[in-house]
This record gives structure tokens, C-alpha cells and sequence, in this order.
């Protein structure tokens, strides 16, 4: 689970990096955009991994959270988790579940569309068939709806939290050096924080150019 989730981790920071690279060149969007959409390894060995990672993530979240549940067959007569782990940590299961739900809407937005115009269309096979321009245009155009803009900041302060307390626990699972925990903590802490916010204010930036249409040709 620690591992899983420290993969899953980096494939964000990466994301990331791609994403906010539409708010300072969309130029070097369409770039990076298209590199990452018809690159042979990417597609074909990376994705498969981390379609894999992600599945397995969850997958073991929820047999972890059975786990947890059947070990305790008798409830607590007085229970007051809040004086023993905060909310965040005894909640995992519930911003892992808003996170996947997201996720999935994320591959119904982005990532089936994608998939369409690459094989079915068939650009993937023809050169010709492909924009390598394109990117820019159409994120833009996703994040016209102030809708859909509401739900993914909403998503991104569930998977803060999730981070918040996930990140770190996965360095204490694999055995975190007490020298190395305050150091540890604060970067865990300071990544769950200011990636979500990232993605929020993508998002929303998005938003304002597509209801001012001031979107600039690549």
C-alpha cells in the first residue's frame, strides 16, 4: 500500500509539471501533451503501469479497510477517535473513495476522448490524422463549465487530505528514521498542500480564459 501510493504520488508531481505548463506556455503543452499521447513507451509500457498502480491502490485500500473492521467485531463502548488519530487518518477509506470517483469522471473527461481520437479516429497510426496543437484549445474548453470547475476543486481538497495523511504514513510504513521524521513530515505535509492548491488554481485560470475567449494560438 505504501509503495502504491508513493508511485502514484510521483505520476502527480508529473502530472502536475504537465498541466501548470499550460498556464505559463501553452506552447510547451501541446508539446508535452502530444509527446506524452503518442510516445510508444509511454502509452504501451508506462500507462499499463500505472492503470495498474492505481487499481491496485484502491483495490488494497478497501481490503485493508475490511481488515481493519473485521478485526474489531466488537464496537468500543466509548469511542473518541479524535483524542487518539485526527479525522483525516480515520477517514482514508472516505477521500480514497471521492479521489477513485474522481478519477474515473477524470478518464470519462479526458482520457476516453483521448483514446477515441487515437484509435478509433486513428490518429495514433496516422500522422496525418493528428493535431499537435490541440491541447491547449480543448483544455481550455473543458474548464468552460463552472460546473465541472466546482467538482474538480472539490476533488483536489479531498485528495489534499488524503495526501496530508497518506503521504507521510507511507515513509512510517517503510520504516522513516525518527532523525528524518520532522523533515519528512514537513515535505509530506507541504506537497498535500500546495499540489491540490496547483491543480485548483489550473482549473480555475482555465476558467477565466475560456469565459474572457482569450485563448492564444499555439
Amino acid at each position: 500500500m505504501a509503495l502504491s501510493g508513493l508511485f502514484l504520488v510521483v505520476f502527480l508531481l508529473q502530472h502536475f509539471i504537465i498541466n501548470f505548463s499550460s498556464v505559463v506556455s501553452p506552447t510547451t503543452f501541446n508539446q508535452w501533451s502530444h509527446f506524452m499521447g503518442y510516445n510508444v513507451l509511454v502509452q504501451f509500457v508506462l500507462q499499463p503501469i500505472l492503470i495498474f498502480g492505481v487499481v491496485f491502490h484502491f483495490v488494497m485500500g478497501f481490503v485493508l479497510e475490511i481488515q481493519n473492521r473485521k478485526s474489531r467485531r466488537i464496537s468500543y463502548a466509548q469511542f473518541k477517535g479524535n483524542k487518539n488519530a485526527p479525522w483525516v487518518s480515520r477517514n482514508m477509506i472516505w477521500s480514497g473513495g471521492v479521489v477513485l470517483f474522481f478519477l474515473i469522471l477524470h478518464f470519462i473527461d479526458f482520457w476516453i476522448p483521448e483514446l477515441n481520437h487515437k484509435y478509433i479516429e486513428g490518429s495514433m497510426f496516422h500522422a496525418e490524422l493528428s493535431d499537435p496543437s490541440r491541447y491547449y484549445s480543448e483544455l481550455v474548453h473543458k474548464f468552460e463549465s463552472l460546473l465541472r470547475v466546482c467538482v474538480y476543486v472539490a476533488a483536489f481538497v479531498f485528495l489534499a487530505m488524503h495526501i496530508y495523511h497518506g503521504f507521510s504514513s507511507a515513509f512510517q510504513s517503510l520504516g522513516m528514521k525518527k532523525k528524518h521524521k520532522r523533515s519528512l513530515l514537513f515535505f509530506t505535509q507541504a506537497f498535500a498542500i500546495i499540489i491540490p492548491l496547483g491543480f485548483c488554481f489550473i482549473a480555475l485560470y482555465h476558467h477565466l480564459v475560456s469565459i474572457h475567449t482569450i485563448v492564444p494560438h499555439a
